[in-house]
């Protein structure tokens, strides 16, 4: 029995009731299983590790016999030192140790509780499939495959996380992906130092802008999205206990197009498009836009509109600004209360609470119902962009404060500003605004409208120096 391996085994796993050590003693050969009881399979192991091993008269229980001749596993292999056999331990595999050999060998065995694929919960669609990524690295791995079966699809693995030790995989279309793309990646990924890993935030923060609200890279629980986006020449990255895939470069213009503009007809498709483009606008700028000509600019409000807009106004003690920033808090709350409640409960609890919010903020003064319409329409507007939220959120509110104070003119610095910032962004080597404003020819089928799927899903360039 190789006793340095066992005895490192178990202290390092010491105090814990859930590890199973199974010894065997057959034609005068002592082995011993280690294996964590709840991540494996007992089935297995007693049909194809167990019992191969004590029907078997023929073969010496050397780890080389072991692994050629008697063991029935499709999985199985030779562990490098003693901490790869804690960690083939930790991850649902059966180490086994013998008196007749030094090499120790582990078989895959793993049997723990998953969640099986269901209906994606944030990217729902009318038409198209309907399965979604889970937790389990494994079964997303498959999940891609299934939808691309070819040759030059890679996947390679990589452990992050000094606590959690935590598998990500790396997927890419080999000759279709940027070489150049993919070893940025890589050595981020093998640069990244941190302990805890438990989803995939912790990996976007690293590979992100961070002193943006915009997203520089996209999240996706749909196998086709993600197949879809290695298709084009991205990158993703698949974390063990996330269901959601990271995928880079990430693009402005992807925050507008959704699954369903490739599964309906390409007009229904381009009016659906076109409405979340108003939808951006309304939700960025109409506050902004509001808050300039109400406060500072009343000769461009129609006469008829002003007499309307101030008897709404009669009463009400605050600012317009005050107003605006008062509404648009409550309209938070009632998004966050509806989204922490049970779903059948936060469902009603945000169209409810909405209603008499606003409608108690109307009879108590604290609104006009003028403000009650504009921020109405704008927190509307934001779920049709959902990919924007957190970034049109908070540049909504810069937009409205700047154009309180200094109305229209303060409302084009701003977005002036506005301008120049999501243009500086650049994702993992690539300008943000991608294809628009590079050098490259602009490829206009699939920007502001939806073209032929036939010709939609154009890789991206190779060489990322020519796109600024």
């Amino acid at each position: 029995m190789n006793y340095k391996y066992l005895d490192y085994i178990k202290d390092k796993l010491k105090n814990n009731f859930d590890i199973v050590y199974r010894k065997l003693n057959h034609k005068n050969t002592n082995l011993c299983m280690i294996f964590v009881s709840n991540l494996c399979d007992s089935k297995f192991i007693s049909n194809y590790i167990i019992y191969p091993i004590i029907k078997d008269e023929n073969f010496s229980y050397t780890i080389e016999s072991l692994q050629e001749n008697i063991i029935s596993a499709n999985s199985v292999g030779i562990v490098k030192d003693k901490d790869d056999a804690i960690m083939h331990i930790l991850s649902g595999d059966v180490v086994i140790l013998s008196d007749s050999s030094k090499e120790v060998m582990y078989i895959e065995a793993k049997g723990f509780v998953k969640r099986n694929v269901s209906i994606p919960s944030t990217e729902s669609v009318i038409k198209g499939p309907k399965e979604s990524f889970t937790e389990v690295l494994m079964d997303n791995i498959s999940l891609i495959r299934r939808k691309l079966k070819n040759p030059n699809l890679k996947v390679e693995n990589f452990t992050i996380g000094n606590t959690t030790n935590t598998l990500v995989a790396l997927c890419y279309l080999e000759g279709t992906a940027p070489q150049k793309l993919v070893d940025d990646i890589k050595n981020k990924i093998q640069n990244i130092n941190i302990d805890v890993t438990l989803e995939s935030n912790s990996i976007e923060e690293k590979l992100s802008y961070n002193k943006s609200f915009f997203d520089t890279t996209s999240t996706s629980e749909k196998p086709d999205v993600i197949s879809s986006k290695i298709i084009e020449g991205r990158v993703a990255l698949i974390i063990d206990g996330s269901p959601f895939v990271i995928t880079v470069p990430h693009f402005f213009i992807e925050n507008i197009q959704m699954a369903d503009d490739y599964y309906t007809k390409k007009s229904f498709a381009n009016l659906n498009r076109f409405i979340r483009w108003i939808a951006l606008f309304i939700c960025l700028f109409l506050p902004g836009m509001y808050l300039a000509i109400t406060t500072h600019h009343f000769p461009l409000i129609p006469y008829v509109f002003v007499f309307r807009l101030a008897k709404s106004r009669a009463g009400v003690p605050f600012p317009t600004i005050i107003e605006v920033l008062l509404m648009t808090f409550f309209f938070q709350l009632v998004r966050e209360a509806g989204l922490r409640l049970p779903q059948p409960i936060g469902q009603s609890m945000s169209i409810v609470g909405a209603l008499i919010l606003g409608d108690a903020a109307v009879g108590a003064g604290l609104a006009s119902q003028t403000t009650m319409v504009i921020v109405g329409i704008t927190s509307i507007s934001t779920f049709l962009v959902p990919k924007f939220y957190n970034a049109v959120a908070m540049w909504s509110i810069v937009f409205s404060i700047t154009s309180a104070f200094g109305g229209l003119p303060a409302f084009y610095l701003t977005f002036c500003v506005f301008l120049s910032h999501i243009s500086s962004l650049e994702s993992c080597g690539y300008p943000y605004l991608y294809p628009i404003g590079t050098s490259n020819k602009i490829n206009a089928k699939d920007i502001l409208s939806r073209n032929d799927l036939e010709s939609s899903n154009d890789p991206i360039p190779s060489d990322n120096n020519n796109n600024k």
